[in-house]
């Protein structure tokens, strides 16, 4: 058996891994079938027919507005992918960048870095994106730049500690000793042995974004009406909580799965790629 078929058993054999793909495939799937076809227009308001129980027509049935609630689901799971893939990207463009430059130069780049990380960090991140949001004003794209601010510190923190074991090394020690220069290290050594720990750490954080943009656009201060939301939807049924309790339920459970799938991925992973945690299963 080959070295890649044993990482493939081994990883569908480690349950939180498993079960985090499943759930996380589910979302991706579902948003991109959203594209091609749902079973009504989200934006489609049906006045008459408001509030309809689940049945035929209306599999999940319809909120306030007649809207089709699978639908509003199915193209809400759009909104929260779009605001993870982009705010998670800009954090670990810029993030993984600072926290690099920290580490091979070391003094007061490394001091700068680490207390912008520190003053980040005294914020809470749904805190800070509700600054960040009233001061630029509502809509999709403030609520991606306002979470991605905040993944900056994460991963500069998380690439700097990881950084700084790769450069303590002696295969780098022997680069530094044949010539070569930082910026090359860094490219050639010490990003490579640190990429794991990195993607790892962008599974958890698409999580957080996930659940960031669902608490912004509940606010009213992330995604905007007419497309759909999870958050919003949650906000739209509060209001009929005991005549309609389903209403939040549904985009209540989406928001949990996929939080919970993301999480669990990222678990999986660091276990998986992890050598010291894999001889210890």
């Amino acid at each position: 058996m080959t070295a890649a078929g044993v990482t493939i058993g081994r990883a569908l054999r480690h349950r939180s891994f498993a079960i985090g793909t499943a759930l996380t495939l589910l979302l991706v799937l579902v948003a991109a079938l959203s594209l091609a076809w749902t079973p009504h227009s989200p934006y489609e308001l049906d006045v008459p027919n408001r509030l309809r129980a689940p049945q035929a027509a209306n599999w999940l049935g319809t909120d306030a507005f007649g809207r089709d609630v699978l639908s509003l689901l199915m193209v809400g799971a759009q909104a929260s992918i779009i605001v993870g893939v982009v705010a998670v990207g800009i954090g670990m463009a810029f993030g993984v960048a600072l926290g690099a430059l920290a580490s091979a130069r070391r003094g007061w780049a490394e001091e700068m870095v680490m207390r912008f990380s520190d003053f980040a960090f005294a914020f809470p991140a749904i805190l800070s994106a509700i600054m960040l949001t009233a001061i630029l004003g509502p809509g999709m794209v403030n609520a991606i730049i306002a979470i991605g601010i905040f993944n900056i510190p994460v991963f500069a923190r998380v690439t700097r500690a990881s950084a700084n074991a790769i450069w303590a090394r002696e295969f780098v020690l022997a680069a530094r000793a044949s010539g070569k220069g930082a910026l090359h290290i860094t490219l050639e050594h010490v990003l490579p042995n640190i990429t794991s720990v990195i993607v790892v750490q962008g599974t958890i954080q698409f999580a957080t974004a996930i659940l960031a943009e669902a608490a912004l656009s509940y606010l009213g201060l992330g995604t905007q009406p007419p497309q759909p939301s999870w958050g919003r939807m949650l906000a739209e049924a509060q209001t009929m909580m005991f005549t309609r309790p389903e209403l939040a339920i549904f985009p209540g459970v989406a928001i949990a799965l996929a939080v919970l799938g993301l999480n669990l991925l990222g678990d999986g992973m660091r276990d998986l790629l992890d050598p010291r945690l894999r001889r210890s299963r």
